[in-house]
């Protein structure tokens, strides 16, 4: 037998209701007060991986730097002063080609592609800085990278007359030096960036000539003859030039630096030794 239904023993259905607007207004503070305290640690974090990545790069490049001179009777590739500046061929075994000031250059990979490195290392990538962001025409600039000065060339014995400090002509010279405290390859400013060579007059004559670059942080990376790679941050001067699209820094300043200044005195002393 069917029992009768009885509706008015069924509890009557509670309404359903949305979020009201003040509700609302508290959730989208919320999202945004998190999103503020996880924006900085992303951009943190991948700035970080941009480093990590530049002194793999800067790595890579020594291990050809070394294996080159293996495979030459100790013989180090060269690095000399691109004179005059739209000219490629300035050496027979230079370690890179191009001049990126030169609109022909800047973007073409055919100047590294002909350098005596990149046999030893063929990926166009590692020549580039990965937070270098600068452009040309809107194309990624090729190349981040120069050599210490006082390294492949006898260039700076011309410079500085009756200098006491030594150049690396051989692998040997190197490792009569001080090989754990001696930069070959930096990652250079935008401002300056030229040739393959890194101008550091030891005596003072042109403070930051060349200018290494600040985009990790305000800092810049290097390598050393031992194989190891570091980051040197800067801390007198950093962003009073601006790393930013190529063209745009046609009429850049040169800055005005001190021979007491402590980011060019700590450079100097890791370039070269009496």
């Amino acid at each position: 037998m069917k029992t009768a239904r009885n509706d008015g023993c069924r509890a009557a259905a509670k309404p359903r209701h949305g979020l009201t607007l003040i509700e609302l207004l508290v959730v989208i503070a919320i999202i945004g007060l998190l999103a503020a305290m996880l924006l900085p640690a992303l951009s943190s974090a991948k700035a970080n991986a941009r480093q990590v990545a530049c002194l793999g790069n800067l790595r890579q490049l020594e291990t050809a730097f070394q294996m080159y001179a293996a495979d030459n009777a100790g013989a180090l590739s060269q690095n000399v002063e691109l004179v005059p500046e739209v000219n490629l061929t300035f050496g027979t075994n230079a370690w890179v080609y191009g001049n990126m000031k030169n609109q022909t250059n800047d973007i073409n990979s055919q100047p590294i592609k002909i350098g005596e490195l990149y046999s030893y290392v063929p990926q166009l990538m590692t020549f580039r800085c990965p937070a270098d962001s600068t452009v040309d025409e809107g194309q990624p600039r090729v190349r981040s990278y120069s050599m210490n000065s006082w390294i492949g060339s006898a260039e700076m014995e011309a410079e500085e007359e009756q200098t006491p400090f030594r150049f690396f002509l051989k692998d040997k010279d190197l490792a009569a030096g001080m090989p754990s405290a001696t930069w070959v390859i930096m990652d250079e400013h935008v401002a300056t960036l030229d040739d393959g060579w890194f101008l550091v007059t030891m005596d003072n004559s042109r403070p930051f000539a060349s200018l290494p670059a600040t985009r990790h942080q305000n800092a810049y990376g290097l390598n050393f003859a031992d194989g190891h790679a570091e980051i040197y941050r800067l801390r007198s001067f950093a962003t009073r030039i601006p790393e930013t699209q190529a063209g745009a820094l046609a009429g850049a300043p040169q800055l005005e630096i001190s021979a007491t200044n402590s980011d060019w005195l700590k450079l100097k002393g890791v370039t070269t030794s009496p």
